[in-house]
């Protein structure tokens, strides 16, 4: 595990999926296919549990400009700035599953934020980084 700093607050569009797991990749499917320059994107995942303890996920790709989540009818959401525990996974696609068991490590931590959320970052086709935010 790392600590990771964001320097700047992250602008990015989101899509609810609507199930969990399950709908994880009709989420991503969607935004894709509905919004421009998907190439010159980062690629997000975020998670946290409802009131119910119902894991509610959003697929999320940075804004472009200013605005561009609500005109193409999506949610606007900010990725805050600030320090984040973190673990990178090579070749995840090989095991999906181990983006669960890792932020399962993660969340041990006794210094996240209790106010915060699960975020995968999509560094390459390859490569996702798991993080949390710190106190």
């Amino acid at each position: 595990m790392e600590t990771f700093e964001l320097k700047e607050d992250l602008k990015v569009i989101c899509n609810t999926a609507k199930s969990f797991p399950d709908g994880i990749k009709e989420a991503f499917d969607i935004l894709q296919a509905s919004l421009p320059d998907c190439d010159k994107r980062t690629w997000y995942g975020m998670s946290n549990p409802n009131e119910k303890g119902v894991i509610i996920y959003k697929a999320a790709v940075t804004e472009l400009h200013d605005g561009e989540a609500e005109k193409a009818g999506y949610m606007p959401f900010t990725i805050v700035k600030g320090k984040y525990i973190s673990e990178t996974i090579k070749d995840w696609m090989k095991n999906p599953q181990i983006i669960g068991s890792t932020f399962m490590k993660l969340l041990e931590n006794p210094s996240i934020a209790h106010d915060g959320y699960c975020l995968e970052c999509y560094t390459n086709d390859n490569e996702v980084m798991c993080l949390v935010r710190l106190e």
